[in-house]
């Protein structure tokens, strides 16, 4: 490999790395590349990128990028998923094949800028997808509006009772 296509390489994951929300460092030693495609097309289905790079070069593309956390522990062979979107999902894919995978594990990873170890990248695999954690929020701030007029209404409801019964004690007493 010559200088403009290492060149070309680095100018790649840097601006990956930089637009990145999550960069997951695993290790796939042992593996072999039909052993590696079912992830790389689930990841790819997800809009997260794949790569399997060298040290010396991940090291000078993650340089100046919120993920430059990751060069002091970038050792042996090792594949980065950036992902732009949803750091849960690309989370959950990769630990998702790691239980399938013999000889693939995840080492680390980056979010936004915080190192993660891998078992809180598993933490973060088990979390909700942000689509329903947003539902959630959302019910829940429905919910209290929802609540403020149904306990208004029944108050209401309640007084007209009362006006109802009143009217009628008096209906009474002037018909006898």
């Amino acid at each position: 490999m010559n200088r403009t296509q290492k060149g070309e390489i680095i100018e790649k994951l840097r601006s990956k790395a930089s637009t990145a929300s999550i960069a997951i460092v695993t290790d796939f030693k042992g593996l072999k590349v039909e052993e590696v495609t079912p992830l790389r097309v689930k990841l790819r289905e997800s809009g997260v990128d794949f790569h399997v790079v060298k040290n010396t070069l991940a090291r000078i593309a993650l340089n100046g990028t919120p993920h430059d956390v990751l060069n002091d522990s970038l050792k042996d062979c090792c594949a980065i998923a950036f992902a732009s979107g949803d750091p849960v999902s690309a989370a959950k894919i990769v630990v998702e094949f790691e239980k399938g995978a013999k000889n693939f594990s995840t080492r680390f990873a980056s979010l936004e800028g915080t190192l993660l170890s891998s078992a809180q990248v598993d933490a973060l695999a088990k979390l909700p997808a942000k689509e329903v954690l947003l539902a959630k929020a959302l019910g829940t701030m429905n919910a209290v509006p929802t609540n403020f007029v149904g306990l208004f209404a029944n108050i209401l409801r309640n007084f007209l009772y009362a006006l109802n019964g009143i009217k009628e004690q008096k209906e009474q007493s002037q018909t006898v």
